[in-house]
């Protein structure tokens, strides 16, 4: 934005300095003039052996020598303002200097201010947090970004490799290229849907409404029932009604990708998956368990970064995901004010604890709902 040219806040406060000694100084003189001059007459009478100076006297002696004062006080506020000015806001210019380097990019510079604290080096310590957390967003939406490339590049490789396999060899059989391209440009729709719903859940651009969590968990494990089924997987859902502030599509699609991922990796057969629901007064609470492979700990951490599936959890079935599913929930979960916590069960599986703010208290009653194994 162009704005007018105007007094630096160095030679403004230099004025200010100046002003304020100049009338300190004006008001010194002042007292002098009202409670000491003025009881001293104009006329006195002639005293043989001595000299009485009168008013007219005193004023000329004082007015004169006055003047020079308040001229020396004058340059000595100026100068000992603009000083005193520079020395205060050297600190500003450090913070001046690390924005500027900020506005051009450079996020990775820290004032690290020293000294006691004031205000400028509170703002300075609230700037350096505000770096460094840009600096992290920045760098993961960066990473963010070249994986959803590659990620989408994949697809749209395959594609166009079916099409050139089409166009050069009419001979082949079309209802095999065209299945497997309709599944290769399904998997790019899940994809970009799934990018979509992890941007929109990150900027946090939905209603809150008070959601029942053991109905979302009802009826996400009722969605996924029959892909249960098919793997032999047991579901049991148990608890109370939960109620936690929230969007309802997003806290489904948040249990469903939950569930979902506890059948996915799960035991060839005869695996379980236990979705549990508490109210607790500081909050709500929903558990998802579920047996499998053993899990190493120090995978867990990244099972929540986009596209991080770890090498013993890749799958090739119809259910192999875009690599999103935990991110998504964990997306799902910070935009709602709650926490995830990822254990690695010592049997082999994984135990998800997500932690929601509590809307209102209800009545406990044991829901159960369990399908066929």
């Amino acid at each position: 934005m162009d704005r007018r040219p105007g007094l630096s806040v160095r030679l403004k406060l230099t004025i200010s300095y100046a002003g304020f000694l100049l009338l300190a100084g004006v008001l010194l003189l002042a007292v002098v003039w009202v409670f000491l001059l003025r009881y001293v007459p104009y006329h006195v009478p002639y005293t043989p052996g001595g000299f009485i100076p009168n008013r007219t006297v005193l004023q000329r002696a004082f007015v004169p020598r006055a003047a020079m004062a308040l001229l020396f006080l004058l340059v000595f506020g100026v100068l000992g303002g603009w000083i005193l000015a520079g020395r205060m806001l050297a600190p500003l210019t450090r913070i001046t200097d690390a924005a500027r380097m900020a506005a051009n990019g450079s996020l990775s510079h820290r004032i690290r201010m020293e000294g006691p604290g004031d205000e400028f080096r509170e703002l300075a310590d609230v700037f350096d947090a505000m770096l460094h957390q840009l600096e992290a967003h920045v760098t993961e939406q960066q990473r963010f970004a070249a994986n959803a490339s590659h990620e989408l590049r994949t697809p749209l490789a395959i594609s166009q490799a079916l099409l050139d396999v089409a166009r050069s060899d009419p001979t082949r059989d079309q209802g095999e290229l065209l299945e497997r391209l309709h599944t290769v440009n399904t998997r790019a729709i899940d994809l970009t849907e799934a990018l979509l719903l992890l941007s929109r859940s990150e900027r946090r651009s939905f209603t809150r409404e008070p959601v029942d969590l053991s109905l979302i968990a009802e009826e996400a494990t009722e969605t996924l029932l029959p892909l249960a089924e098919r793997r032999g997987i047991t579901l049991d859902v148990t608890g109370e009604p939960t109620r936690t502030p929230g969007s309802a599509p997003l806290l489904l699609r948040m249990v469903t990708n939950l569930v979902q991922n506890a059948i996915v990796h799960n035991l060839p057969a005869d695996g379980t998956v236990t979705v549990h629901t508490e109210a607790h007064p500081d909050g709500s609470l929903l558990r998802v368990e579920n047996t499998g492979p053993y899990v190493p700990p120090d995978l867990l951490p990244t099972l929540t970064e986009p596209f991080q599936r770890g090498t013993e959890r890749i799958r090739t079935d119809e259910h192999a995901g875009v690599g999103l599913g935990l991110a998504i929930v964990h997306s799902i979960v910070r935009a709602h004010d709650g926490t995830l916590e990822l254990a690695a069960r010592p049997a082999g599986g994984l135990l998800v604890t997500v932690r929601l703010p509590s809307a209102s208290q209800s009545r406990p009653s044991g829901r159960r709902f369990t399908n066929p194994s």
